[in-house]
């Protein structure tokens, strides 16, 4: 099974360990383009014109620190992407306390999106930064587009044979779709939030408490030492774990939508 994470704003200040090295990364035929974006985002961020390179990073002038941090990519200290993720999925995956054969479970089937890497293992190490896939690098375009090409041969790899959880967000999701047998093995995840209104059942999309949401899933999967061999049986196996799951009308060659219903946030 391969879980797809979206990466999050919220990162550690710092890192704790050698320097960036494009060779240790996982998926090494990604480097050409991770270099490429690298080289734009550094040359942007330490050039002279700091209001266009806030524009394109989506950044406000309280936040210029982050151009400092981006320009020094290439020197800085990094760390593991495990930890060096902290939003609110992070925070209810909380892969620090994993038992140990989860941690394993989690190194070899988790793969987050970045507009910077492309994609990481946890394992991987990498300097806190700020490059949102949603910003526009002179030379590269907008990211979104720019990783589809690289990331399609890359992901599908990593796929193999199994199911993929696809988690990412809609910005990060549009940087690599499944398509053929592969997307019939895909399972994304939409989570409701239900609760009664005037005595009637009502259902919302909830945003902020979806991270955490999606989080426990796969944390609940990899301490239950999930192992599904296919798209059925990674809906069977959250239905398990005791979620309230309900999968959306199928649509040949289109992942399957999976609504997850939660009554408390």
């Amino acid at each position: 099974m391969l879980i797809l994470l979206p990466p999050s704003e919220g990162k550690a200040d710092a890192g704790t360990g050698r320097r960036l090295d494009l060779s240790r990364l996982s998926l090494p035929e990604l480097n050409p383009a991770r270099d490429a974006v690298l080289d734009a985002l550094v040359a942007l961020c330490a050039g002279p014109d700091e209001t266009a390179a806030r524009d394109a990073l989506g950044l406000s002038e309280g936040q210029r620190g982050e151009l400092r941090r981006n320009a020094r990519l290439r020197v800085a200290a990094t760390a593991p992407a495990g930890r060096l993720y902290t939003g609110v999925l992070y925070e209810a995956l909380d892969l620090a306390t994993l038992p140990p054969a989860a941690q394993r479970a989690a190194r070899r089937s988790v793969l987050i999106s970045s507009g910077l890497w492309g994609a990481v293992r946890l394992t991987d190490r990498v300097p806190p930064y700020r490059c949102p896939v949603g910003a526009r690098l002179p030379g590269i375009g907008a990211l979104s587009a720019y990783w589809r090409a690289a990331l399609d041969p890359a992901v599908t790899a990593a796929a193999g044979r199994g199911p993929v959880l696809d988690l990412r967000s809609g910005a990060y999701a549009a940087t690599w779709t499944p398509s053929g047998p592969l997307a019939d093995r895909t399972v994304t995840v939409r989570v409701l939030h239900e609760r009664l209104v005037d005595g009637t059942p009502s259902r919302s999309v909830v945003s902020h408490f979806n991270k955490a949401t999606k989080g426990r899933l796969v944390r609940d999967l990899l301490v239950a030492d999930a192992r599904p061999r296919s798209a059925a049986a990674l809906v069977g196996a959250l239905r398990d774990l005791g979620h309230t799951v309900e999968e959306g009308p199928r649509t040949p060659g289109r992942p399957r939508l999976l609504d997850v219903v939660v009554t408390e946030l």
